[in-house]
């Protein structure tokens, strides 16, 4: 063994402790909690049931999970349709430039997710700035923007953006332009350079951005309840009304796992088809 692969062991050692400290004993915790059986009077009583587990297969909470796996899709196409274009900007503005538009991506972190989800109930209301814009210009009566799924959407996408913008610009920002430039010397066009070139060499950010954007959506409950009021359900808002308000701790411990089982295998089906691809 080389001296530099001994000193990463001895380094990994301190990441593996921390990581079975704050990840493993709290998801052993949760795995033995869903195996439990809840309580009269709510929480958990240590009887071994799978009743919990069996609960997964129903219609009603298939279809939640469905409609947060397909939210949590759209979110992360829109996040990255809006995203390239504002860490390809940035990532090809000067130095100075760039750090810059870098504070500018990170001011939103500066404010409560709360805060400013509040502001987005006032813009989309009834009597809100844009509401009222609207029926300025077309007059009728106020349009019913909040408290629907395009709402939870915008939403979504406004709070998850910089998770995809972030990644691709620091991928975007290391690109060797020399290779977009000698591809357009051989007479590719702008459009076959961004697909052969630029897009390849963009796809580790792009998938980070992506993996980030995809799981966080799906555990987001905050949005959805805000915004969604009690139309739009997502797993999220599924799981912390088990916790919180019905008090069904196994079974809400069986939804967290069914639910980090399901991306955890997409994320291993994604990983395999990019090894063979």
């Amino acid at each position: 063994m080389s001296v530099e692969e001994s000193h990463h062991r001895r380094l990994g050692w301190p990441a593996l402790a921390w990581l079975s400290a704050f990840l493993g004993v709290p998801m052993a915790l949760i795995a033995a909690v869903s195996l439990a059986t809840k309580g009269p009077y709510g929480g958990v009583e240590w009887a071994f049931s799978l009743g919990a587990y069996g609960r997964l297969f129903d219609g009603l909470y298939i279809g939640v999970f469905s409609r947060s796996l397909a939210l949590a899709g759209l979110n992360t196409l829109l996040c990255a349709v809006l995203g390239f274009p504002i860490a390809y900007w940035m990532a090809r503005s000067s130095k100075r430039m760039q750090g810059a538009l870098v504070l500018a991506v990170l001011i939103p972190f500066w404010t409560n997710v709360l805060v400013r989800l509040y502001a987005w109930m006032f813009i989309l209301g009834r009597s809100g700035p844009l509401n009222s814009g609207l029926v300025s210009l077309h007059g009728g009566e106020p349009a019913e923007l909040l408290f629907t799924r395009g709402a939870v959407v915008l939403g979504l996408v406004y709070e998850h953006l910089p998770f995809m913008i972030l990644p691709l610009y620091a991928t975007l920002e290391k690109l060797d332009w020399a290779l977009v430039d000698a591809a357009q010397d051989l007479y590719a066009t702008p459009r076959q350079a961004f697909f052969k070139i630029t897009l390849p060499l963009a796809r580790p950010g792009l998938t980070a951005g992506a993996i980030l954007v995809f799981v966080w959506t799906l555990g987001d409950f905050v949005t959805p309840d805000i915004l969604g009021g009690s139309k739009v359900v997502m797993a999220g808002n599924l799981i912390h009304q088990q916790y919180l308000v019905l008090r069904d701790w196994p079974f809400g411990s069986a939804l967290s796992l069914g639910l980090m089982a399901v991306v955890g295998a997409g994320l291993f089906a994604a990983k395999r088809q990019e090894a063979a691809a």
